[in-house]
């Protein structure tokens, strides 16, 4: 049975473009229907297509990706992944930006030890610059929040009809529907409202 040649690509959100992959897989003769391609995060291998393309590939087989890192993000999955690939299903491998991770072209020892040698320095980098992000955002978010600046969701502005309406209510002598409408409020907002009042009382 003539070996058939799949690509995988994988953009981390819907903002990211995937032309580019699919350009380099197109050059290597690949169809659009051996083309498999998901749009999520890469720190694990629990992906529609990629589980997809896992089921059709067989002994023989070339896969073909653009980048280790779009392939994913853990060194220990990376690397598992890899040798489930190779070794438990024996199908080839060829990184398109790295030559050197190109399983057809190494089939004896030294080979193969030489591109298992480059797998796991170029997985662990992959990992490492992840961890780099992560930890660069959490510093970025603690010093913003060291500095007073508010995350998640923007506060509603508390309007002078709505502190009107909140005394009214809060003296009881409105109910809470009267001082929604009082103050042209729905009723989530206005519960809102009344919590960040609260909160900024405490």
């Amino acid at each position: 049975m003539e070996s058939r040649r799949l690509g995988y690509i994988r953009v981390s959100s819907k903002d990211q473009n995937e032309e580019r992959q699919v350009a380099a897989m197109r050059e290597k003769g690949i169809t659009e229907r051996d083309i498999f391609m998901d749009k999520v995060s890469g720190k694990d291998f629990q992906r529609e297509n990629y589980q997809l393309l896992k089921r059709i590939i067989r002994p023989g087989d070339i896969l073909y990706i653009h980048s280790l890192d779009r392939f994913g993000r853990n060194k220990n999955e990376i690397v598992n992944e890899w040798n489930d690939l190779t070794k438990n299903i024996q199908a080839d491998i060829v990184v398109l930006d790295m030559s050197l991770l190109d399983t057809t072209q190494y089939k004896d020892s030294m080979g193969t030890f030489i591109a298992d040698l480059v797998l796991q320095i170029l997985s662990w980098m992959a990992q490492e610059e992840r961890d780099r992000i992560r930890k660069r955002q959490r510093e970025g978010i603690d010093t913003a929040l060291q500095q007073g600046k508010p995350f998640g969701r923007p506060k509603f502005p508390v309007t002078e009809s709505f502190r009107e309406a909140h005394q009214e209510w809060k003296e009881g002598k409105i109910t809470a529907t009267q001082a929604m409408k009082q103050a042209e409020v729905k009723k989530t907002t206005f519960y809102k409202l009344v919590k960040q009042m609260d909160d900024n009382l405490a």
